[in-house]
């Protein structure tokens, strides 16, 4: 069992693993050695409560699929062992991350001195660009 929170679990015969080869510079260790851990998590046939499903579902991450899929790559080590740690750690961060909620933003106006200043630099702004446009005759 993945332990996400307190309350959710996922059992472990839900993630799917191909370990490939690893893109990339390496030499002839990474031309003959699977060690990229490639993770596959099917969302809408998990044991994931509504919630979740349907936040990750409405997620725009480049990791999720339009199918409803979280797919994983982690190749950073040359340790396959390592790859998979790193590539569960990214998928449990994942998941977690539909739990917070973003505080609403609340919108301000801007203050009378900031208006004036701003108008004052666009003034000052203008007359430099008109300086430099006209030609003094001769």
């Amino acid at each position: 069992m993945i332990q996400i929170s307190t309350r959710v679990h996922i059992p472990e015969s839900e993630i799917e693993w191909q370990f490939v080869r690893a893109s990339g510079a390496g030499g002839q260790h990474v031309n003959k050695v699977s060690t990229a851990a490639v993770l596959i998590f099917d969302i809408k046939a998990s044991s994931l409560p509504d919630y979740y499903r349907q936040r990750l579902l409405s997620k725009a991450d480049h990791r999720i699929t339009k199918s409803g899929k979280i797919i994983i790559k982690a190749q950073s080590t040359r340790s396959q062992d390592d790859n998979r740690q790193q590539a569960l750690a990214m998928f449990i961060e994942l998941i977690k991350s539909v739990t917070l909620v973003q505080k609403k933003r609340i919108a301000t106006k801007p203050t009378r001195s900031s208006q004036t200043k701003r108008m004052d630099k666009k003034k000052q702004r203008g007359q430099t660009k008109s300086l430099r446009s006209k030609k003094i005759p001769l």
